[in-house]
């Protein structure tokens, strides 16, 4: 992913306002809003690190977990034809579901 940075297990968006002058970002996959600028990259890596470190310390300091980005664990919404295909391509290879979705995620995502 090319508009993306990752700090301590945590990843940012990267986008540019050119109205503003300025970069920005968000800590993805998380519910959380974590939010960060700069008016270079330098800066934007700089507060991207300074969002997610304060972000931990406040959770720290409040005795609550922060919250973990991409657990491995997601909900998908498909057709009930789909899933049936899917299920009956699963056991016809003798694989859990989970198993056969996974194939398939890791075959999509293997040129990115």
């Amino acid at each position: 992913m090319n508009n993306a940075m990752n700090y301590r297990r945590y990843t940012g968006s990267v986008e540019f306002s050119e109205e503003d002058g300025i970069l920005y970002g968000k800590v993805l996959g998380i519910r959380s809003l974590i939010s960060y600028e700069g008016t270079s990259v330098k800066e934007l890596v700089e507060d991207f690190h300074t969002a997610i470190d304060s972000y931990l310390d406040l959770c720290k300091d409040n005795g609550i977990s922060p919250e973990t980005p991409y657990k491995g664990s997601f909900n998908v919404r498909i057709s009930p034809e789909l899933h049936q295909k899917a299920a009956m391509c699963a056991r016809a290879d003798q694989m859990t579901l989970n198993a056969f979705v996974e194939r398939s995620i890791q075959a999509a995502v293997a040129n990115y």
